[in-house]
């Protein structure tokens, strides 16, 4: 994965309770290891499926969709 492959979609909202983002799954220490420590790479973008499909599990709008709000039942 190459710096221009970074997982981020620029939506930037990020669960209180966890700290990974809604639109991606990163963490902000995560978002600056990413641009600063390339070998972080592919540790950090194989768990960030996990964390944004546990989010959405949760009911929170994730990727593209993500709000901040979780959806009603």
């Amino acid at each position: 994965m190459t710096k221009q492959d970074r997982p981020c979609i620029k939506v930037c909202l990020y669960d209180e309770e966890s700290g990974w983002c809604l639109g991606c799954g990163m963490t902000r220490l995560e978002k600056k290891a990413w641009k600063h420590v390339p070998a972080y790479r592919t540790v950090i973008g194989d768990s960030l499926p996990a964390r944004v499909e546990a989010l959405a599990g949760e009911g929170y709008r994730t990727g593209p969709d993500a709000d901040g709000k979780k959806r009603k039942g």
